[in-house]
């Protein structure tokens, strides 16, 4: 990702049918190789992020998507005199799946920069480690949905998120009692 000349055109979000991510992203980039007059379309981005989960003692990795339901398309949209460029405008709208562009109605406004930079930064990291789906913080009150103690409140004492389990102080007959859990038999208050 590092290679690509990101120096043309502007980010544009295009909301999509939900689960159709993927194969919009696709389609355009079939169409970019097969048209040789020079669309303006330069890339198609689905920023992602990759969730760990521990669930019954198995580790599991999924990518899960930012924005569900929306990509991101760096593109010449406007000509020199700020009007859309109605070939590029329609290839995208054509494409089976796309809803439509995002911010401004007919005119559709780019992101930022700033924006768009710390999308890729974080879709750039998503070869480092996954992250926990859940996150907790010590302290926070969590209750017991499984195990023994079902029902039971507790106070977040220690996180492993490499084995995906919690240490919570419970208070069972009056008196303060460590049990350490999985994530997901644990829910937030």
């Amino acid at each position: 990702m590092e290679d690509i000349d990101r120096s043309k055109g502007q980010w544009f979000v295009v909301h999509t049918l939900s689960g159709q991510e993927n194969k919009v992203r696709e389609n355009i980039l079939k169409q970019i190789e097969l048209d040789e007059s020079g669309l303006g379309v330069y890339e198609v981005l689905i920023p992602t992020e990759k969730v760990s989960e521990v669930k019954q003692g198995k580790r599991t990795t999924i990518t899960r998507k930012y924005f569900p339901g929306y990509i991101l398309v760096r593109m010449e949209l406007y000509d020199e005199d700020d009007k859309i460029d109605e070939k590029a405008w329609y290839f995208i709208r054509e494409t089976q799946g796309v809803i439509g562009f995002i911010g401004g109605g007919d005119t559709p406004i780019p992101l930022k920069q700033s924006e768009v930079d710390d999308l890729l930064r974080q879709s750039a990291g998503k070869d480092e480690k996954a992250k926990p789906k859940i996150e907790f913080e010590i302290g926070e009150n969590v209750r017991i949905k499984d195990g023994a103690f079902e029902n039971f409140e507790g106070a977040i004492q220690e996180i492993d998120n490499e084995r995906g389990k919690l240490k919570l102080m419970v208070s069972i007959f009056g008196r303060s009692t460590p049990v350490e859990l999985e994530f997901w038999q644990v829910a937030r208050e």
